[in-house]
């Protein structure tokens, strides 16, 4: 949208409301509306607004900031009357005009910067999967489907095609939508995009499965492990570069048909997957989705049709679909921060040249431990806190984010890990109280 485009729809009487969204370091979409009148303001110079109140932004000195349209990042919502709600994606500046860099979009876009450098196009693929509960605190009333199950045809499957309808129709282009293998849940793919770009559509795309699901009577939610005994939700992210519209992930006569980029980019997404866990998978309750036997990824490895690899390279027809799979990330993730922590990684890899070793194929869930040993494979960290003291080491994180807005992260996600520990659980209870 540009300028003209909005003008033009307020002057028709089109516009309902215009709202201005930007997201928090947890990953929270947060936002306000504002008057038609605004709307010149609000492109030209920003709105202002308190920052000191929104998690991991800014210092309470500093809680003047001016969230500011980006025009390439709009989203027009129809409704019934024909009525549109139009959103904007902002960037955070302070007064003078500078960037918040405590911003997750503006981590991104920075990072996004050294890739331009290189003539390079960062593109990304995602499949963000979710459960569908009949009430927000009902887990056990579930379906009887798994992967791919068109029977019994029922009201998720009708919200979830409603949903598509709606990304679809506000410029979030959906490839497949489909039941998951664990009851009540399902997916969404959303079709490779630029990487900012697909940043701003996961966020957008996660509002709209929620508040779709709310206004049909259900909960849908991103928790990553919701019910003991199921798979857990993933968001696996699909990563390639592009540059002058050629993909430069493949080659032709390579075994795998990987540019020496891709396996220098894989190998630093390996090499660095310990230490960019936290960011990837940044709750509690992901550490419960990161564990042997559900298909989650916990082995750091590569494969092609190995599903238990933390990276796969998945099959193609057509070069331009050349890219590699990680399968690490859960929908929990902030995916700003989440992109630009995998991203570093890719990057790390290639200047460091690091090499990528044979792919593994063999089912690593049921591997023997000295063959793991043989083989090299890592584990990931199975908790939070573990991931957290993985981050707080890592050079290239910080050097990722900066200095302020990484020591920020790891104070936030210490007091998560903090406040979780001193919990009393319903399991403590029912295991301990009687003995």
């Amino acid at each position: 949208m540009n300028k003209s485009d909005l003008f033009s729809l307020l002057k028709a009487g089109e516009v309902k409301a215009i709202r201005l969204w930007f997201t928090d370091i947890l990953g929270k979409v947060k936002g306000f509306s504002i008057s038609h009148k605004e709307a010149g303001r609000a492109l030209n110079e920003g709105m202002n607004f308190d920052g000191s109140s929104i998690e991991g932004l800014v210092r309470i000195e500093e809680s003047d900031l001016t969230a500011k349209p980006d025009l390439s990042s709009s989203y027009i919502f129809p409704d019934e009357n024909g009525k549109k709600t139009i959103v904007f994606v902002c960037d955070i500046y302070y007064p003078d005009g500078t960037p918040v860099e405590s911003s997750p979009r503006h981590v991104l876009k920075s990072i996004l910067k050294q890739t331009k450098k290189n003539g390079w196009d960062f593109f990304v693929g995602s499949e963000l999967e979710f459960f569908y509960f009949s009430e927000k605190r009902n887990l056990n009333i579930r379906d009887t489907k798994g992967y791919f199950d068109v029977l019994p045809y029922d009201k998720y499957d009708e919200i979830s095609e409603e949903i598509v309808n709606i990304l679809n129709g506000v410029g979030v282009e959906v490839e497949v939508a489909h039941h998951e293998v664990s009851e009540n849940q399902h997916e969404i793919d959303l079709r490779y995009e630029e990487a900012l770009k697909m940043a701003d559509h996961i966020q957008v795309a996660k509002y709209v499965i929620k508040e779709t699901a709310r206004a049909n009577g259900v909960f849908a939610t991103f928790m990553p492990k919701p019910v003991f005994g199921l798979n857990g939700s993933g968001l696996h992210l699909h990563q390639s570069f592009f540059s002058k519209g050629k993909n430069i992930f493949y080659d032709k006569k390579d075994n795998y048909h990987l540019s020496p980029i891709a396996k220098n980019y894989s190998a630093g997404l390996l090499r660095y997957a310990i230490e960019i866990t936290s960011i990837t998978n940044q709750w509690v309750n992901s550490y419960k989705r990161l564990v042997p036997g559900y298909e989650a990824p916990v082995y750091v490895s590569w494969g092609r049709q190995n599903r238990s690899a933390l990276l796969r390279v998945p099959s193609f027809k057509s070069v331009s679909s050349c890219r590699v799979e990680y399968r690490t990330p859960d929908p929990a993730t902030n995916p700003y921060l989440a992109i630009s922590a995998m991203l570093g990684a890719g990057l790390a890899g290639i200047k460091e040249k690091l090499e990528l070793g044979n792919p593994i194929e063999e089912d690593i869930y049921t591997m023997s431990k000295e063959r793991k040993k043989k083989l090299n494979i890592e584990v990931l960290p199975d908790s939070l806190y573990t991931a957290i003291m993985e981050t707080e080491k890592s050079k290239m994180v910080k050097g990722l984010f900066g200095d302020r807005f990484f020591n920020k992260y790891i104070q936030n996600k210490k007091k998560e890990w903090e406040n979780y520990r001193i919990h009393v659980t319903d399991y403590e209870i029912d295991k301990y109280l009687s003995l």
